[in-house]
């Protein structure tokens, strides 16, 4: 049954997505939280992926063509259903207007429940990681605004109920002023975690193989705290809260 909002907006053909992760370059996301993406993949969630850059220039990679090959490769390991490069550029990513809406033309376009993406700076990294921050935040509130037509090219507005930052896997455990963190199990999916980011081979070539044991280490270390194999670790942007004390505590009851 349609309910004329696909017929107003031919863009709109794809039903909407539960989750959308962002990150500045191809491999954030799959480092930060491509344990939690594969296993919403398989409880039967829509996942997508929005590369605010395509990464390039970068030291290894040949070109943008091979590091897009990559995205997609790690992409189809994950599972998700969408993957988009905005055409941002990388080293110079920059919170401004146009990123802005940029970013929340596709949060309308695939109407996402929940957005993930970075929390906070990431120090001795790639400042694009705070400004891919900034953009998030912002595009998440554009997304909803209305009478803002003729910036948003008549994509309907959309408001996204749930935001959530990540963290790098090299990261610091905890994100500084953010009370609400907790922890996914991954433990059934750290592996697909691990070969989608082995799909990046320009990034994490023979020499950097110890980045994977990295990755590994803190996914162990961060489930061993809450009782799991393995987990990746999250924070709510507001307080968290529910219902029914037992149901939060005991899911699977």
């Amino acid at each position: 049954m349609s309910n004329g909002l696909h017929d107003d907006y031919p863009q709109l053909a794809e039903p909407p997505l539960d989750v959308i992760a962002v990150g500045a370059h191809p491999d954030d996301v799959e480092i930060a939280c491509g344990g939690t993406l594969a296993s919403l993949v398989r409880q039967g969630y829509r996942v997508g992926i929005i590369d605010l850059t395509d990464g390039e220039p970068t030291p290894l990679s040949p070109g943008p063509e091979a590091r897009a090959a990559e995205a997609r490769r790690a992409a189809e390991t994950l599972g998700v259903e969408m993957r988009v490069t905005l055409d941002l550029p990388n080293r110079r990513l920059f919170d401004c207007f146009e990123t802005r809406v940029a970013l929340a033309k596709e949060f309308r376009k695939y109407r996402p429940r929940l957005v993930i993406g970075f929390g906070d700076k990431t120090p001795l990294a790639s400042p694009d990681h705070w400004q891919a921050m900034q953009i998030t935040d912002a595009a998440v509130f554009y997304s909803r605004l209305t009478k803002w037509d003729d910036y948003f090219e008549g994509l309907p507005v959309h408001t996204i109920s749930k935001q959530l930052y990540f963290r790098l896997a090299f990261e610091p455990e905890t994100l500084a002023g953010y009370s609400s963190h907790f922890t996914i199990d991954i433990s059934d999916t750290l592996e697909i975690k691990l070969e989608s980011i082995r799909c990046y081979e320009s990034q994490f070539p023979p020499e950097k193989a110890y980045v994977f044991d990295r990755v590994r280490g803190a996914a162990t270390h961060s489930g061993a705290a809450a009782g799991f194999l393995a987990g990746e670790v999250f924070v709510n942007t507001r307080p968290l809260g529910a219902p029914n004390l037992m149901h939060l505590l005991f899911p699977s009851a």
